[in-house]
């Protein structure tokens, strides 16, 4: 059995969580989200202002490990209709810079063209200085995975520390070549 399965997923204020079929919708003074429940053997009931997640057979090994992950969708989806998720990119290196130019992300690299991104619906994109990008959403898996694809366009190395890093990765610097 699930240890996070298990657990509880508590309904704040002002959030509605309405369950149709296997779809589960979440409603908040943010957004809207939804999240489709593919395996039949999970259940997910709401009860006044908590929700439960419950799986039929705890002897598969395939539901089993998904009874952990919907049940941390769901929460992902309540807490992020209250507060979005936000992941902070820091831009490192020699006359690199990023701006907002309209909805699109530009940035130079060091490349010898700039590089442009166009966020997906539901992400706000800003850039409060030259080297800093804040990404902003009520979805998390959106939230992580664009900024993923942001920091792959120049991935940090590790003799310089050139490139693009979450703001709370710690870069371990390699040693160079020593001379005799």
């Amino acid at each position: 059995m699930s240890r996070i399965g298990k657990l509880p997923v508590h309904i704040p204020a002002g959030v509605t969580v309405t369950v149709d079929g296997n779809v589960v919708t979440v409603k908040g003074p943010k957004g809207t989200l939804s999240q489709e429940i593919v395996d039949r053997k999970i259940s997910i009931k709401v009860d006044g202002n908590v929700i439960h997640v419950e799986c039929a057979d705890q002897t598969d090994k395939e539901t089993n490990s998904k009874y952990g992950l919907y049940r941390q969708l769901i929460n992902n989806m309540v807490n992020g209709v209250v507060t979005p998720f936000t992941k902070t990119l820091v831009v490192n290196g020699v006359g690199w810079k990023v701006a907002m130019n309209g909805s699109k992300l530009t940035m130079s690299l060091g490349l010898s063209h700039p590089v442009e991104m166009t966020a997906p619906q539901g992400i706000t994109v800003t850039c409060p200085d030259a080297n800093t990008i804040v990404v902003t959403g009520i979805d998390k898996a959106l939230v992580g995975q664009f900024a993923a694809t942001v920091k792959s366009k120049r991935p940090v190395e590790p003799y310089h520390a050139y490139g693009i890093r979450y703001s709370d990765e710690v870069v371990i610097l390699k040693e160079g070549k020593k001379g005799k």
